[in-house]
This record gives structure tokens, C-alpha cells and sequence, in this order.
């Protein structure tokens, strides 16, 4: 009996092994949407140290660029691959039905309890095909930053061709300040999306090799 058990386990156990967790085309738009961002980030400091908007400037060994007009080649170069890449991801997302899965639903009380879960070290890593409200609630909003950052480089980029645009986050001025607490913002998660991938190494190699 003992032997029929195990004979009949084992497809299970080569089942879970094998089981995809992060399939090809997210892995993809993953790791590219991590080099456009990172290029973004270190050319946009660059960019911003040319016309500072607060009383501090990035140190140059992290930007990239050199000067204005090299940082500002980069910051173009990466934001095509982003917003290609960006629109791959939104349109596989929705169709796939990825987003509806894996987002939704989001409450109020569920963010709450898996926050204080997170901050007391109760909060359950074990099946990582599932986020739990605090992963909900932070990638929705680094896709809704996404968008955001981008609309208000285009409005300073080209403040006169999309001057509807511009307008519609209160002029030239207050989108460079937008456009600066999105680029903050996409930091921060950078921050505690590395962190978590550090307490939570499978999850790094599932983004990796897909399983």
C-alpha cells in the first residue's frame, strides 16, 4: 500500500516541481522594464541636475549621460523601450486575464491585516503564485505611476505639441514636480520589491527561469 502511495504521489510532487509560476512573456517585459527603468532613473538625474528643482543634486556617479544633451539621449532611448515594452505588458495583462487574477480584489481590511502580518513577521510566503494584499495593492500602483510618469515626461518634453496635456497637470511647472514624485515613488517600490526578492529568494528565481 505503502508503494502505490508513493508510485501515485510522485507525478504530484514532479507536477509542483515543474509547475510554471512566472510564464516567458512576463519574465520577458520584467527584466526589460528593469533596465528601461533603471536607465530612466539614472539619465532623469542627470537631466534634473541641469535645472535642479529642489535644494540638492544627484551625484554623478549615478547618473549616466555626462551632461545635458547625453542624459537626455539616453532618458529618450529608455522611455521608447519602456513605453513599448509598458504597452506589451498592459495589453498581455488584459488579455490573459493576468491582471484580473493576480490584482484583483483589493480591500481595504485585507491591506491592513497583511500589513500588520508583514511588520509582526507572520505574513506567509509559502505559495508565491499567490500576492497577498500589500503585493496587490503595490503593483497596481507602480502601473498606475507608470502612466503617470510617462504623461508628465511627455508634457515637459514637448510642453507645446501636447499643451492639453501639460495642462492638464496644471502647466510646465507642476509637471516637472509630478514627474519627480512618480520617478520617487518608482524608487521606493525598486527599493522594497529588491528587498522582498532578498527575504523571498524563490520568487527571484521563478522570475528567472520561470519555476
Amino acid at each position: 500500500m505503502s508503494s502505490m502511495t508513493a508510485t501515485n504521489d510522485q507525478p504530484a510532487a514532479s507536477s509542483a516541481k515543474t509547475k510554471v509560476i512566472q510564464p516567458a512573456w512576463v519574465r520577458i517585459v520584467h527584466w526589460v522594464n528593469a533596465v528601461a527603468i533603471v536607465l530612466m532613473i539614472m539619465s532623469g538625474w542627470q537631466i534634473y541636475n541641469a535645472s535642479p528643482l529642489f535644494n540638492f543634486t544627484f551625484s554623478h556617479s549615478i547618473t549616466i549621460g555626462g551632461w545635458l544633451g547625453g542624459a537626455i539621449q539616453w532618458h529618450l532611448a529608455a522611455m521608447w523601450l519602456l513605453v513599448i515594452n509598458g504597452l506589451v505588458y498592459l495589453t498581455l495583462g488584459v488579455v490573459t486575464g493576468r491582471f484580473r487574477k493576480k490584482l484583483l480584489p483589493i480591500s481595504a481590511k485585507g491591506v491592513l491585516d497583511d500589513t500588520k502580518a508583514a511588520l509582526t513577521g507572520k505574513l506567509s510566503h509559502e505559495d508565491i503564485t499567490r500576492y497577498n494584499q500589500v503585493q496587490k495593492l503595490l503593483y497596481t500602483g507602480i502601473i498606475l505611476v507608470g502612466i503617470l510618469i510617462v504623461l508628465s515626461g511627455l508634457s515637459i518634453w514637448k510642453p507645446v505639441q501636447f499643451h492639453y496635456l501639460t495642462a492638464l497637470f496644471g502647466g510646465y511647472d507642476i509637471a516637472r514636480y509630478v514627474h519627480f514624485f512618480m520617478m520617487a515613488a518608482i524608487v521606493g517600490f525598486l527599493v522594497i520589491h529588491v528587498a522582498l526578492a532578498l527575504i523571498v529568494p524563490k520568487s527571484l528565481r521563478a522570475m528567472i527561469i520561470g519555476r
